[in-house]
C-alpha cells in the first residue's frame, strides 16, 4: 500500500514555507512571490492600472508554482495569517487536476518556523 504524502504550507502573499514531514530536514522549502515592494512602487509611479496588472500576473505565477508542488501530494494543509491561502484554495478546488488532493485551509497568526513545523505535525497526527 502506498504511503500518504502530506504537505503543510504556511503562506502569505509574499512567500510560502513548504513543510514536508517525511523530509529529513526541519528547514522548510521556500517559494517567493516575484512581486516585491520595490516593484510595486516602481510600477505605481508609471500607472496604477499597470501596477495592478503586474501584481495579478505575478500572483498568478506564484500560485501556479505552488500548484505544481501541491499536485505531488495526497493531503495538503494551507495555513497562515492572510487571505492568500483562501485565494489559492479557491483556484485549486475549481481545477480538476487537484480532485485527488485533499486540501484544507486554517487561519493562523504569524508563526516561527518551529511553530509552523509543530502546527503541521499536530494537524496530520489527527
Amino acid at each position: 500500500m502506498k504511503a500518504i504524502t502530506q504537505l503543510g504550507i504556511w503562506m502569505d502573499h509574499a512567500s510560502a514555507n513548504l513543510i514536508d514531514l517525511a523530509a529529513d530536514s526541519t528547514e522548510p522549502s521556500v517559494i517567493e512571490s516575484d512581486f516585491t515592494h520595490e516593484e510595486k512602487e516602481e510600477s505605481l509611479h508609471r500607472s496604477e492600472q499597470l501596477m495592478h496588472n503586474k501584481e495579478q500576473q505575478e500572483q498568478a505565477a506564484y500560485y501556479k508554482e505552488l500548484g505544481a508542488v501541491i499536485k505531488q501530494y495526497d493531503e495538503v494543509l494551507l495555513f497562515g495569517p492572510t487571505t492568500a491561502k483562501t485565494e489559492l484554495y479557491n483556484l485549486l478546488k475549481d481545477d480538476h487536476h487537484f480532485a485527488d488532493v485533499k486540501i484544507e485551509c486554517k487561519q493562523t497568526d504569524k508563526l516561527t518556523q518551529n511553530q509552523q513545523h509543530a502546527f503541521v505535525k499536530e494537524y496530520f497526527a489527527k
